[in-house]
């Protein structure tokens, strides 16, 4: 696999990023707009973004992957959770068969957008291979994910600079780093440390998730019975889209449960932990957090795995807060000192959107965080550009792909009424207010105000949260609904 061998500079469609998002966005692009000429430009060398960049012990979907797969090339394993080795080989070979990599641009890296409305056209500042170039297009999809790749969200540890030991980021995980036999303490409760422990337990001599405040943590059988079965006798189709149909649904069903009856759903977690919890680690503090489910996104263990690893006697839970690192050891407000060898940073994502490129219109730059987010798809003002943003409480390939079949819908649509731009406008005298695009209360996105767009508290600029209705909205929803608060306009001539 390896960039297009073409001096073409100029596209219909330009998508920005080969991991999971760009990937399907090219496969709506080129199965909804087969006359459309499109290219991906790629900063690395590799498709997967997340799934390439991430080389931490352990690293494994946080959602199943019958959802978070490609629906027109289904996840074939009954693992339901998949380890990142595999979910790199599947984005790969889903880009071959389907001709996609043959359209990637590698080592192609956004530099700055320009929207001209005189020609209604981007034009795209890129850096290829070391050297500027520009490139144009009609229409661009970001597809760049949520996250800094080159900076993690700084975090303030008192005295990390006097530890003479390792410290590390999962994010940059060095390649072939050797811990064995090693005293490691994770800082962090998220997802990554939840996951992080369990694999760096089999061969470190200890292991400490330090977290300053718990996080709910269920576990998921790894292999699927159902999917088994239904593989087995059922064709691909059929069986990739009842599979589909059940870890959406009934997700979605644990989602409103939690939201609507908070206090039961804590206790039906609770209930679940204290089960599976040795005797020397008890639920409190330790697995009581101070927001109700589904407030921030749980964490999933395969096979209980997280909790296996602490009925083993070399982990350890603590529950405090850091007061001082010093040259071989972490120093709690409580008094506690936990060794370590090795701190791992596990203290979350720096959020970025569009991959940190500047985005202007008529050489006016775009202040994003002033901004709408229409049907979480586009910005409000800028024309002919859509915005990938996945879903917080389902996979993140669903809503992904929610947006790049709706952006295709309405480019069919502007094609069949001669129209050559598009763009939100929030409507004159509105009484809308902004509010949380991602609904969440986790540190990260806290930390991202300023720089995230707003969702608003009316229609079409909520934030959306259940794929059913998106779903249909985006593919069989009527026009006239679909394009409220769209503005259309046709180039004019010379």
């Amino acid at each position: 696999m390896g960039s297009v061998p073409t001096p073409q500079t100029n596209f219909d469609v330009i998508i920005i990023g080969a991991g999971i998002s760009g990937i399907n966005a090219a496969y709506r692009v080129q199965t909804e707009l087969p006359t459309y000429s499109y290219t991906i430009l790629e900063n690395r060398n590799v498709v997967g973004g997340t799934w390439d960049l991430f080389r931490y012990p352990g690293i494994r979907s946080d959602s199943d992957m019958y959802t978070f797969g490609f629906p027109w090339c289904p996840w074939k394993s009954d693992k339901v959770i998949a380890d990142g080795e595999s979910i790199r080989n599947y984005i790969k070979e889903s880009a071959e068969e389907f001709g996609i990599d043959e359209r990637i641009l590698f080592h192609h890296k956004l530099l700055g957008a320009d929207w001209n409305s005189k020609v209604e056209r981007w034009y795209l500042k890129v850096n290829a291979n070391g050297q500027e170039t520009g490139f144009s297009a009609r229409f661009v999809i970001f597809s760049t994910g949520y996250y800094d790749y080159n900076e993690p969200l700084k975090a303030d540890i008192p005295g990390i600079d006097n530890f003479k030991g390792k410290v590390i980021h999962p994010q940059f995980w060095p390649e072939d780093f050797d811990y064995t036999g090693k005293k490691v303490v994770i800082i962090g409760s998220g997802a990554t440390a939840v996951t992080l422990l369990p694999a760096l337990a089999e061969k470190a001599s200890h292991v400490t998730m330090l977290q300053r405040s718990p996080t709910y943590v269920i576990g998921e059988p790894a292999l699927d019975s159902t999917a088994r079965f239904l593989q087995k006798y059922f064709p691909v189709w059929l069986s990739s889209a009842l599979l589909r149909f059940k870890f959406i649904f009934v997700p979605l069903m644990f989602f409103k449960f939690c939201r609507r009856f908070p206090n039961a759903a804590k206790k039906f977690i609770k209930s679940n932990i204290k089960s599976l919890l040795p005797k020397h680690i008890p639920h409190d503090p330790h697995f009581t957090p101070r927001y109700n489910p589904w407030e921030q996104r749980l964490c999933l263990c395969p096979d209980h795995d997280f909790f296996i690893a602490l009925q083993k006697g070399n982990t350890n839970i603590v529950t405090d807060v850091i007061q001082e690192v010093q040259s071989n050891r972490i120093v709690t407000k409580d008094g506690m000192e936990l060794e370590a060898d090795i701190i791992v940073k596990a203290t979350g994502l720096k959020i970025q959107i569009l991959g940190g490129a500047p985005l202007s219109v008529d050489g006016q730059k775009v202040d994003i965080s002033s901004k709408f987010f229409w049907r979480s798809v586009m910005l409000q003002d800028v024309p002919n550009a859509a915005v990938v943003i996945g879903y917080t409480n389902a996979s993140w390939t669903l809503g992904a792909d929610t947006t790049a079949t709706m952006i295709c819908r309405l480019i069919k649509y502007m094609d069949k009424k001669g129209y050559t731009s598009m763009a939100p406008q929030v409507p004159k005298n509105t009484t809308m207010k902004p509010t949380k695009l991602l609904d969440f209360r986790s540190t990260y996105l806290e930390k991202a105000t300023g720089t995230m767009p707003w969702a608003g508290t009316q229609a079409p600029w909520k934030p959306r949260n259940d794929y059913f209705s998106d779903r249909w909205n985006a593919s069989y929803g009527t026009l006239r609904n679909l394009i409220t608060d769209l503005e259309f306009k046709k180039q004019k001539k010379a």
